[in-house]
């Protein structure tokens, strides 16, 4: 009884704050945790941790020297993990920098939401368009459309074109006796901003099939990366894949990559269930 009592007392002194506190403390260790599940920091983690109980095991039986050893190894460690995962942390602040926050997308945004689509538009049909047309000749292609993650990394290895795409433009780029040919073009706001670029290498190249090729490889490094779209045309099958998020999808045709891109950059799905609605509410009201 006295221990339901002492519970119904530490019950009654919390307040709002104090379960705000606790929510977003429980958000911040689930996404931590998830973050090092998807990562290599994983087994780190897990070695970290027998570390920490060797040491308060040594702490309670009083051994001084191994407790001196394994807390100065702690205090290293924590520097260690800090450098060794420059990488990780640096994807998760991304992530974090790629919330989706209306306010604050307007306000970083180069040009205003309606012409920026418009202009993916006109360059997705002039992408599916070369795509098909390469795919036919068995050309390969790597194209990068960044997104909210800036690429100027990979834009300075690269010829920097600032050009308005065009089928003849993507295929005089990938035309296999051009000098341009060998690399990613790379898409900012609809426009080809650079060519022949150097993408980075996946973090686990050795699990990746080893069917793929150069290409594909450099685009599950893009992908995992940025939040950027890329596609990939092989130049063996002429087979036309996607990769997104580290990951990939194959076999498109003309439409069914047209239609994958406008989800991603014109939005159409959501304007067309919009135009739904509002049809639906005249024709209510009249």
């Amino acid at each position: 009884m006295d221990v339901i009592a002492d519970i119904v007392n530490i019950l009654r002194t919390i307040e709002i704050p104090d379960i705000i506190d606790i929510l977003f403390l429980t958000f911040i260790v689930y996404k931590l945790i998830k973050l090092i599940r998807e990562t290599r920091a994983g087994q780190l983690i897990k070695g970290i941790m027998l570390v920490v109980i060797a040491y308060l095991v040594c702490n309670t039986l009083k051994l001084k020297t191994l407790s001196f050893l394994l807390d100065k190894t702690l205090s290293l460690g924590l520097i260690a993990v800090i450098v060794m995962f420059q990488p990780e942390l640096r994807r998760a602040l991304e992530k974090v920098g790629r919330t989706s926050i209306p306010q604050l997308n307007q306000l970083f945004a180069g040009e205003n939401a309606d012409s920026l689509k418009a202009q993916w538009s006109a360059a997705i049909d002039a992408i599916c368009d070369a795509c098909e047309d390469l795919s036919a000749t068995t050309t390969g292609a790597l194209i990068v459309m960044e997104r909210q993650t800036r690429l100027g990394e990979q834009i300075d290895t690269g010829v920097v074109m600032d050009a308005l795409p065009t089928k003849e433009l993507f295929e005089n780029i990938f035309y296999v006796k051009t000098p341009l040919h060998d690399g990613a073009v790379i898409m900012r706001e609809g426009k080809i901003l650079a060519a022949a670029c150097f993408l980075p290498k996946p973090q686990k190249e050795e699990l990746i099939n080893i069917k793929f090729g150069s290409r594909h490889r450099a685009a599950i490094g893009m992908s995992e990366n940025s939040d950027a779209v890329v596609i990939i045309v092989s130049e063996e099958t002429g087979t036309i894949s996607v990769a997104e998020n580290g990951q990939m999808t194959r076999d498109y045709n003309k439409e069914s990559l047209k239609k994958l891109l406008r989800e991603k950059f014109v939005s159409e799905p959501r304007t067309e269930e919009k135009s739904k609605k509002q049809s639906l509410r005249r024709s209510k009201s009249k």
